[in-house]
């Protein structure tokens, strides 16, 4: 029989934050999108005092004097970093694991001695808490979807004491659907709850009654497959090694609209940068690069337009020094003056391993010669070792205004040796 576990990190941006500052405990924290833009992440005491996700923070100043709200900017090296601790934690506990984002991971429970699971997750949830200071809860199922639903349950139920196993109690599996509701199924969400309340299913317990032909002329396949795994037969697999990305982004929305052309270049050029080193870090190499950048489209009674450029990287290449300067001329050349740039970006396509690029006679092998290929190499070294950006290209001013405002970012504890923490005594 197959056995999941679910475990996912409470709160995890917040959490992360108060592992460093004990003072945040018990205070309603949430932690902002890029720009200070909006709230991402909320703390149980943020949502209790009415803090709705997404909300804009210039709407909550109010609660910062009333409640004393903490509104903290977003620290992605910080979460990072405390993400992998928590997964190299969770996978000394099962020999299959999958990593599904940066604070949920499935562990495969099949042929596992164990015999009692409840104390098993109590285990889990003391270890990852002692390890790393990152509050989890653990569900249990027969399948994937069952242990999200149970997962869910264990965090809002005090009873469970964030674990929830419904494989040694499978009379509890009804009571679970019936308290859930169809939007809150893993694989349904917003998308389908409307047609499903207009058929009159409210819970997961009436998704699982319904007919499958309805259920998959509505929801696809992969509404029925989520409908199977809620009746416990097993559709989705672990996913130990996951399959190579066909793309990959980097865009940010700039602190401040922008006109001048380089402003704008200079954006380019660190966001081709980025992405190139993503790619490079996964040993992959980009046959096709999209450059684009947009006007606000939340200010309507300003110009809007949207710049986009596409080109073919020929041979493949994963060489910064290429994608910038490819980057750079599809901007050039679908540049248009008089418009207030709120946002770019640098797409690199066509990814595939170096070995796998399609041959042909007139080009060079990708990543041809053994000088660019120590560069990067070197680059990526110096970066890894002082810090992302140590290396780069262009000379941007850090006060550039399409640079992200963070005037509330708490240091990177873990990941850089000038913002460690310091004990006296």
């Amino acid at each position: 029989m197959a056995v999941y576990a679910l475990v996912d990190c409470n709160n995890f941006y917040v959490s992360c934050e108060r592992v460093f500052n004990p003072a945040l405990e018990g205070k309603p924290v949430i932690v902002l999108s890029n720009n200070d833009g909006c709230a991402v992440a909320r703390s149980a005491e943020a949502k209790a005092i009415g803090v709705p996700m997404g909300e804009p923070a210039f709407k909550l100043r109010h609660l910062v004097e009333s409640h004393g709200l903490v509104m903290l900017s977003s620290n992605s090296a910080l979460y990072g970093d405390m993400s992998e601790r928590v997964m190299s934690v969770l996978a000394t506990f099962a020999p299959g694991a999958e990593v599904y984002s940066i604070d949920e991971c499935f562990l495969d429970l099949a042929g596992m001695p164990v015999d009692d699971l409840t104390a098993w997750c109590q285990q889990i949830r003391a270890t990852v808490r002692r390890w790393t200071g990152i509050p989890v809860s653990v569900g249990i199922g027969t399948t994937k979807t069952i242990a999200k639903l149970a997962n869910r349950l264990a965090k809002k139920s005090p009873k469970t004491n964030g674990a929830l196993d419904l494989v040694s109690h499978p009379e509890w599996v009804a009571a679970a659907l019936k308290r859930t509701p169809v939007g809150d199924v893993w694989g349904i969400g917003r998308q389908y709850a409307g047609h499903c309340g207009v058929k009159g299913i409210r819970t997961a317990f009436d998704l699982i009654q319904a007919e499958d032909g309805w259920i998959r002329k509505t929801m696809g396949a992969v509404g029925l497959r989520t409908t199977m795994e809620l009746r416990g037969t097993a559709v989705h697999t672990l996913d130990t090694m996951p399959s190579d990305k066909h793309t990959t982004c980097c865009s940010r929305s700039f602190g401040e609209t922008v006109s001048e052309f380089g402003h704008v270049r200079d954006a380019v050029t660190l966001f081709a940068s980025r992405a190139a080193e993503k790619i490079r870090a996964e040993g992959l190499v980009a046959g096709a690069l999209q450059v684009f950048a947009y006007t606000d489209r939340f200010r309507p009674d300003q110009p809007q337009f949207s710049l986009t450029s596409m080109a073919r990287l020929s041979p493949p290449t994963s060489s910064t020094p290429h994608i910038i300067r490819t980057a750079l001329r599809g901007m050039e050349s679908a540049w248009r003056d008089g418009y207030e740039y709120k946002k770019a970006g640098v797409i690199l396509l066509d990814l595939v391993r170096p070995e796998d690029v399609p041959r042909d006679l007139f080009s060079p092998p990708p990543e041809a010669g053994v000088k660019p290929r120590a560069l990067m190499a070197a680059v990526d070294g110096i970066n890894n070792r002082l810090g992302s950006g140590s290396v780069g290209y262009g000379l941007a001013p850090k006060d550039a205004p399409w640079r992200m405002h963070c005037g509330n970012r708490t240091p990177s504890y873990t990941t850089k040796w000038d913002d460690l923490p310091v004990a006296k005594a």
